[in-house]
């Protein structure tokens, strides 16, 4: 915890100027406060007093009280404002770097966390960051110079009385920390479920097609009521048993008053206190306790705020993407030549997946991989893509070390169409010219004429400029992956990559596809991962996968002769032609 708050604190420090005011108005304000208590006392004095009483003594000094109050509240105001900036701006810092870090972490990051939960912690756990550090921050500025003020001014008046209060304050501190040690652990797991519940929740949401479908409805609302409750009953402990530090530490200075209020009486009538003392150090013993109070009372905010500081630490803290090395190499131009020579990659060093895989493609090939689930297809794009690296051996293009290339210039080489396709709420035009913002129009238009979409696109009612919402929610599957062929098609790279490229596509606009990749790929290496296997008949060489070796290989006419794997996987989908 001690760490966490540390940690937090480093990004706090960095507004010393904004902390230097604040720290001034904390002063300011608590003078103001410490001062009014000694000119009450001497206005009761002056109208208790055995001479008579002194109106005009009494008016001046409400007159200088008011004043006092209205420069303590003009200060506290300022405190506020103050404390409220240091905070969001420390936020917005923290998002800044969390956004950062997640930009450099490895894929295997997102594979093994659900995206709900990274999304509350960049979320809702910086908001709570946000509202603990501006609770503390004003407790603690305020507390510390109300506490040393109240003593110095308290010891003006009675020395005895002021070791009693003072005496108080410890009791009223370990009565609290008692508690709140005892709910942090709570707190953690408060957030680690709030975390769940984001993660389902969008899950369910991103996959309510497939939920409704598969009838999944009742299923899920038990699932999220298990969650949720999971996150109510550590939700009430937590802050149960936090907000009893609070009433706790008022029992414990409610004790030390009504001694500190039996002890003024009793000076006071032995001749050593005036009425207007012991109003004062009332007073005074009450402004002493407050800041023992709010910090107690805002401690449930502090300590959410420290188990989600946490979380994002954890984050923070985790490995980024190996950095390019120093003075990494940079393809001006590729020719499309790629080799595998000896690779080895697992997911888990547990499960073995690709042993010593070599394979050499020559520049301009058209590469067909197939082959059944798991058997290392797409995993061969992660390594080319540098998503994943190598456990053993190398990956070279144009006969360089893809570890020794910078990654953007290593990605700049390929183009990717995915099954899953990712649209951005903005204009369709935004979308296809992701990779290259600076395209003319012109480049466009021809880029979704090539893909296909041109038809469709200018079917919308505002065609090119039609927005279309978050993940192209508002157009049909087709639609969305033409789009993404249309990017690619527009970022015009030396490599390609069609990941189940045409899986949501009609056979009719396949076939249009089809036509545009010959077009696209011509002159280019390509790696096409099918199922279809009509989409791969034509391409220079097709691999066959299994368990992460190459156990047929050939053109599509030669695998069809040696009725292996291929064959037979060919003539399940295609017997009517036979």
């Amino acid at each position: 915890m001690r760490q966490t708050v540390a940690r937090l604190l480093e990004y706090v420090g960095k507004y010393k100027a904004l902390i230097a005011f604040s720290v001034l108005s904390a002063v300011i304000s608590v003078a103001c406060t410490l001062y009014a208590p000694l000119l009450i006392g001497r206005a009761i004095d002056g109208m208790v007093a055995a001479k008579g009483i002194d109106l005009s003594g009494s008016a001046r000094l409400l007159l200088l009280l008011t004043g006092i109050y209205l420069c303590g509240s003009l200060f506290l105001w300022l405190l506020n404002y103050l404390t409220n900036r240091i905070s969001y701006l420390t936020v917005n810092q923290l998002r800044t770097v969390l956004f950062d870090k997640l930009a450099v972490l490895p894929l295997g990051f997102y594979d093994r966390n659900a995206h709900g939960d990274t999304s509350s912690r960049f979320i809702n756990d910086v908001d709570i960051i946000s509202d603990g550090l501006l609770q503390g921050f004003m407790a603690l500025l305020q507390g510390v110079f109300t506490i040393l003020g109240a003593i110095a001014f308290m010891l003006s008046l009675n020395p005895g009385m002021t070791l009693i209060v003072v005496l108080s304050a410890p009791a009223s501190y370990f009565t609290a920390r008692f508690i709140t040690t005892r709910s942090q652990k709570l707190f953690r797991e408060q957030a680690a479920w709030l975390g769940r519940l984001n993660g389902y929740s969008e899950e369910m949401i991103e996959g309510r097609k497939v939920v409704k479908s598969f009838r999944y409805e009742s299923r899920a609302k038990e699932e999220f009521r298990r969650i949720n409750a999971k996150l109510y009953e550590t939700g009430v402990k937590s802050q149960f048993i936090s907000s009893l530090s609070n009433p706790s530490a008022r029992v414990v200075n409610n004790v030390a008053y009504a001694v500190v209020g039996v002890c003024g009486s009793v000076a006071a009538i032995r001749g050593l206190l005036t009425a207007g003392d012991i109003s004062s150090f009332l007073i005074y013993a009450l402004v002493f306790s407050k800041p023992f109070n709010d910090i107690t009372n805002v401690l449930t905010q502090m300590q959410a705020a420290v188990a989600s500081a946490q979380r994002v630490f954890h984050i923070l803290d985790l490995e980024p993407e190996t950095p390019d090395p120093d003075g990494a190499a940079k393809l001006k131009t590729c020719t499309g030549k790629v080799e595998f020579d000896d690779v080895s990659f697992s997911y888990r060093p547990d499960r073995k997946l690709i042993e010593h895989f070599t394979l050499d493609i020559e520049p301009g090939s058209s590469i067909a991989i197939v082959g059944k689930t798991g058997a290392g297809k797409t995993t061969l794009v992660n390594l080319l893509m540098r998503f994943y690296d190598v456990n053993g051996g190398s990956i070279r293009i144009d006969g360089i070390d893809i570890r020794r290339l910078a990654r953007d210039n290593l990605r700049a080489q390929f183009g990717m169409v995915l099954q899953d396709t990712w649209l951005f709420k903005g204009s369709i035009r935004d979308n296809i010219a992701y990779a290259r913002p600076d395209a003319a129009m012109e480049e466009i238009v021809t880029a979704a004429k090539e893909a296909g979409a041109d038809g469709f696109i200018r079917r919308l009612e505002n065609g090119y400029d039609t927005q279309i919402t978050a993940d192209g929610e508002n157009i049909s599957e087709g639609q969305k992956q033409l789009l993404t062929i249309a990017r690619v098609m527009l970022a015009n790279p030396p490599m390609l990559i069609l990941d189940e490229a045409t899986s949501n596509i009609d056979t009719y606009t396949e076939m249009k596809i089809q036509r545009a990749f010959t077009r696209l790929t011509a002159g280019r290496t390509s790696f096409v991962i099918a199922h279809r296997l009509s989409t791969i008949r034509s391409a220079d060489r097709i691999l066959v996968m299994d368990q992460g070796h190459i156990v047929e290989s050939g053109s599509h006419e030669e695998l069809l002769k040696k009725k292996g794997y291929y064959a037979d996987l060919y003539n399940s989908q295609f017997s009517h032609e036979a």
